[in-house]
């Protein structure tokens, strides 16, 4: 049901106007590897719903971080670790599976490659507009990065 939701999600989105087109995103992505690529993007009462696809290869992450809209995430392949601020494992995410991510500064979390194949996440932002994708956080205190 969830995936069938983020599915739909994406899809309004595509079909009200998202403009079609690619550029390196401009949050930090985190290690070396990491990148992130705007699908598409649009403003509609004042809110940014930009489309991107994140690539995590092995060993990497995104890096601490939290964000100030909520995020709809779907795992096209590999196997997410996510981790809150109290350094605890929160979800382990597998091709096929969505998350979602509450907005605000109490939401610090990271996501980690853990496997030995990338992860390639498909995440749909829903953020005040002009908001940044992402705002770095310092590592709370957990033995990883």
């Amino acid at each position: 049901m969830r995936k069938n939701l983020l599915r739909l999600g994406l899809a309004t989105a595509a079909a009200i106007g998202l403009s079609l087109g690619t550029g390196t995103a401009f949050a930090t992505p985190g290690g070396p590897g990491v990148k992130g690529t705007i699908i598409s993007q649009t403003t509609i009462g004042g809110k940014d719903y930009i489309l991107r696809q994140i690539t995590l290869p092995p060993g990497q992450s995104t890096g601490w971080h939290f964000h100030d809209g909520t995020l709809y995430g779907f795992v096209q392949r590999g196997t997410l670790s996510h981790f809150d601020s109290d350094c605890a494992s929160d979800g382990v995410y597998r091709a096929g599976s969505t998350l979602t991510e509450p907005p605000g500064a109490q939401h610090v979390h990271i996501g980690r490659n853990l496997g030995s194949t990338d992860v390639v996440l498909d995440v749909l932002y829903v953020i005040p507009h002009g908001a940044p994708l992402a705002e770095d956080a310092p590592n709370p205190g957990c033995d990883f990065q």
